[in-house]
């Protein structure tokens, strides 16, 4: 993010648009397989919440309504970056990924930054469990328990989970299945 924001301080709403055209023709074309693109702030001092609105908040939201087999990460934010991305999540409803990422492609500490809603959260916490799952499976395993009769209430939660980015979304036929984007979570 250092190189597509031009420097370590990355500030205001007009430059975070113009990192957003420049993240889109990076990624303009598709992996063959769904996965983590890491948006790695290494090296980055600070970034204000209406850069990363603009860029980073609206990539995601491109990338996510294009069924793209991108799922943006927030990698090795500071203290700062961090702040300022909480910030953008509670004014918008909003839930990011991050991550640590090492030279060698390792992640760790993966976290959600900011809050699903109570529901949501459940269904990320099963997904995470389950490694892979679908919304009739989590219907069949956890429907009673949780007072869900339709396997519908557990499709609006898991592509709404995938719509945002935190978990991975897969189709074989009609059948729509899911699992972690990082493990760990």
């Amino acid at each position: 993010m250092k190189e597509v924001g031009g420097g370590e301080v990355l500030a205001g709403a007009m430059a975070g648009r113009s990192a957003l055209g420049r993240l889109l023709g990076l990624t303009a074309t598709e992996p063959a397989a769904p996965g983590p693109l890491f948006l790695d702030f290494k090296g980055v001092t600070a970034a204000t919440a209406s850069y990363l609105r603009e860029s980073v908040g609206t990539y995601r939201g491109i990338i996510r309504c294009r069924d793209s087999h991108y799922y943006p990460v927030i990698a090795n934010p500071n203290e700062a970056v961090r702040d300022e991305l909480l910030e953008l999540s509670r004014a918008r409803g909003d839930v990011f990924l991050t991550c640590d990422l090492a030279e060698d492609g390792t992640v760790s500490a993966a976290a959600l930054l900011g809050e699903l809603e109570e529901k949501q959260q459940l269904t990320f916490r099963l997904v995470q469990d389950h490694g892979e799952t679908d919304a009739g499976e989590l219907m069949r395993k956890h429907g009673a328990h949780e007072k869900v009769k339709h396997a519908t209430a557990w499709n609006n939660r898991l592509s709404a989970l995938a719509s945002l980015g935190l978990i991975v979304e897969t189709r074989q036929g009609r059948l729509k299945r899911y699992r972690p984007l990082l493990q760990g979570v």
